[in-house]
Order: structure tokens, then C-alpha cells, then sequence
């Protein structure tokens, strides 16, 4: 199992570099819902309708781990950590959600790259 951060889904779905990586490691993947909003909504931005982005979204068949209150402490608990990165939200969450579930992350946002936060960041290029 891996969890995918917003760049990883993006660079799949939009075919940039580093999408192969992410297609290999995509099953068994699980994704904040916090993520599935910046994944729309880029896509959205892209050009797509919103019911076309959330079909092509929707089959991937991720796991969508919702916002709940242990993962939202667990995001605003790194707030202080990655301060000095500009972490968004969504980078949070989606952190915060490797850490709570012992699982390695997938991004293409190097700024993780050396973060020693307790979660194994993979970078897909």
C-alpha cells in the first residue's frame, strides 16, 4: 500500500514525468479526500468539466480516506515541522496520513525530499 499525494495522481492522470512510477505503485493506493479536492480542482482548472475530471478521478480506484478529526490533528500537528517548506494543507494531510498509516508517500514535490517527519517520502521523478 502507498499513499498518493496530489502532484503523484496529477503526474498519472495528466501523463507527465514520473506517471509510471505512480501507475505501477497505483494499486492498493489511498488518498486524503483533502487531495481529491486539489486533484479536481486542477483538472478543472485543466480544462475539464467537473463530472468529466471525477469520472477520470473515480477510475483510479483509490482508497479516499476521509478528513477525520485524528487525521486532521495529525496534519495540523506538522504545521510547526514543515513551516519553514510552505506545506499546504493538502501536503499535510497527505503526510499525515502516511504517518498514521506506516506507509511510504508518493509525490513529485521535492521540498519532502528530506523531511524528517517519521513517514518514508518516495519521489516519482
Amino acid at each position: 500500500m502507498v499513499v498518493l499525494d496530489t502532484s503523484a495522481v496529477l503526474a498519472l492522470m495528466l501523463d507527465e514525468p514520473g506517471s509510471e512510477v505512480v501507475l505501477a505503485r497505483l494499486q492498493n493506493g489511498m488518498i486524503s479526500a483533502v487531495n481529491v479536492v486539489e486533484v479536481l480542482t486542477r483538472l478543472v482548472e485543466a480544462g475539464l468539466t467537473i463530472d468529466e475530471a471525477d469520472a477520470d478521478f473515480t477510475g483510479l480506484n483509490l482508497e479516499i480516506v476521509p478528513l477525520d478529526h485524528r487525521l486532521a490533528k495529525g496534519a495540523a500537528g506538522l504545521r510547526l515541522l514543515t513551516r519553514h517548506r510552505g506545506l499546504s494543507l493538502g501536503d499535510r494531510a497527505c503526510l499525515a496520513l502516511g504517518q498514521r498509516e506506516k506507509l511510504p508517500v508518493l509525490t513529485a514535490d521535492r521540498q519532502w525530499e528530506d523531511l524528517d517527519i517519521g513517514v518514508e517520502v518516495q519521489l516519482i521523478r
